[in-house]
């Protein structure tokens, strides 16, 4: 197989062409991570600056694909002429393929790559979003393409998170993740107030997935032109031509190269080299993965911190999903309304997932200094004995205080009828605060599998997703029989008290259940460089 030499390698890893003679700003994210002393990745921080970029654009299919949907139900239940059950199902098929897509191309993304999986599932996305705006009446369509929809936009999560991990630091995550999860939630933020504009101002609602469908092939372009792989398994930390092949590089730098090439004497053939790199074959490391994913979520310490990014997810979509019927049978809103009252959440999810990176970086380096140790000395390899578990928990029990008071006043706000801008004001509140949670404790979940760490992510995407589902399934019985003050004070109060054990849990044993569970792993890379 066909292997980038080193002038293609200087065009397809950002940042490789510097390596020899890098500033002080350029190295601040190259510490060393191995026992050669190489470089954790040759991507330098303008690159960096790119990719949160394009992976925030990238995740922003499924929450703007989720929500923009929420508004449209009732021109869709007279466009197809049918039920409101009916058209519900639409919703419950999107939510199983939001976690199913993870697991599937998760894994796959660990073992063939991100970019080529990245690429396809924008292209699956793309085609579904067609398909939904050219059906007009076919409901048996309608459900399939929800899920062609479903599978593309759900996968970016896994993936990105992947991507992070492939080009940063456990001590220096919080800033790309921060960034990353506000571009991700501001889907979640506007997606509401298109559909809702729409169901307002135009019967018809094939433009929204016309507009998707020009996003999808955007995002398509933007991944393709300038995103290379990343993944370690296929190509290290970028800065080893002999691993790069020629669907490795962004389509800018191949034809960067393929100019060059032209005024060489040795023409095309000298982009690539012979010499070959032996790893386990794709196919049995995806059905590893596969596996894997399921197996992550019953070890103590992955289980544990997928509860806790798992149920403020469930928190938030409890609010989704309960706001339509508040505001409308509380307040009066109509419809164009209903979408503004979206914005302060939505709002408060975007400044709170850059405040939460923050303090994530922050926290790390506090655990660092306490520990004596310096940025150096923690890598991958070196995780096992590090309390990663402690750093990133360092302010949980104040925000789950925060939390729950928050949840419990929202619900007895609305229960009196407070003014509207109490509601809004507490949404905020919880919008900004809740992020924190499942932005910290994915991370979490990623820094303890850094070998497969899209994996990971689809892992913790399967378990929120499926507790998300229950919990919406439930909502509506549960305001019905309690009413929304006492159902709004146990959803705080269920969130609030199991997170404190869990998170007492993590702090106590994480760290020892987690080195149990890596020792295997360990010692099989030991033997082999042995």
């Amino acid at each position: 197989m066909a292997r980038v030499s080193k002038e293609l390698l200087d065009t397809a890893a950002p940042g490789a062409g510097e390596c020899a003679k890098p500033n002080k700003e350029e190295t601040s994210n190259r510490n060393p991570v191995s026992s050669e002393n190489s470089p954790y990745t040759v991507f330098t921080l303008s690159d960096l600056r790119r990719l949160r970029i394009i992976l925030g654009l990238g995740t922003i299919t499924s929450p703007l694909t989720a929500t923009i949907y929420l508004p449209l139900l009732p021109l869709l239940r007279h466009q197809f002429s049918v039920s409101a059950q009916a058209i519900n199902l639409t919703l419950t098929l999107y939510i199983i393929f939001q976690a199913i897509s993870p697991v599937i191309f998760g894994p796959f993304s660990d073992a063939y790559g991100r970019r080529p999986i990245y690429l396809l599932t924008l292209g699956l996305y793309v085609l579904g979003n067609i398909g939904l705006a050219a059906n007009r009446d076919n409901y048996a369509v309608l459900l399939v393409l929800r899920a062609v929809q479903s599978l593309g936009a759900s996968a970016a999560y896994a993936i990105s998170f992947g991507v992070v991990a492939d080009v940063c630091e456990p001590n220096e995550r919080g800033r790309m993740l921060g960034p990353v999860s506000m571009a991700l939630n501001l889907g979640a933020c506007v997606g509401p107030v298109i559909g809702g504009i729409v169901a307002y101002a135009n019967n018809n609602h094939t433009w929204v997935f016309w507009s998707l469908v020009i996003v999808g092939i955007v995002l398509f372009l933007g991944v393709g032109l300038l995103l290379p792989e990343t993944a370690k398994r296929l190509v290290g930390n970028g800065g080893d031509p002999a691993r790069f092949k020629w669907w490795q590089v962004s389509w800018v730098q191949l034809i960067r190269s393929h100019t060059m090439s032209k005024s060489s004497t040795t023409g095309m053939s000298s982009l690539y080299g012979s010499e070959s790199v032996v790893r386990e074959p794709a196919h049995k490391v995806a059905i590893k993965n596969l596996l894997a994913c399921f197996r992550m979520i019953f070890y103590p310490d992955s289980f544990l911190t997928l509860w806790m990014h798992g149920s403020f997810y469930t928190v938030d979509y409890s609010f989704v999903a309960a706001l339509p019927d508040i505001f409308k049978d509380i307040y009066e809103y109509n419809e164009w309304q209903l979408g503004l009252a979206y914005l302060p959440r939505g709002v408060g999810i975007i400044i709170g997932s850059y405040v939460t990176g923050k303090l994530m970086d922050r926290d790390y380096a506090k655990t660092l200094r306490e520990l004596g140790w310096t940025t150096d000395r923690v890598n991958p390899d070196e995780l096992v004995n590090f309390p990663i578990e402690k750093a990133r928990a360092r302010n949980t029990y104040l925000f789950l205080f925060v939390s729950t008071g928050t949840i419990v006043g929202y619900g007895w706000a609305v229960t009196q009828s407070a003014h509207p801008a109490v509601a809004l004001v507490l949404q905020f509140i919880q919008g900004f605060w809740g992020t924190y949670f499942y932005t910290t404790y994915s991370a979490l979940m990623v820094d303890t599998y850094p070998q497969s760490p899209s994996t990971a992510a689809a892992a913790t995407s399967v378990t929120r997703c499926a507790m998300a589902a229950a919990g919406v399934a439930i909502l509506q019985p549960l305001l019905d029989v309690a009413g929304r003050g006492w159902y709004f004070t146990a959803l705080g109060l269920w969130s609030g008290l199991f997170g404190i054990a869990a998170v007492a849990l993590l702090r106590w044993k994480g760290s020892v259940w987690r080195s149990r569970r890596s020792r295997p792993t360990a010692e099989i890379q030991a033997a082999r460089q042995g």
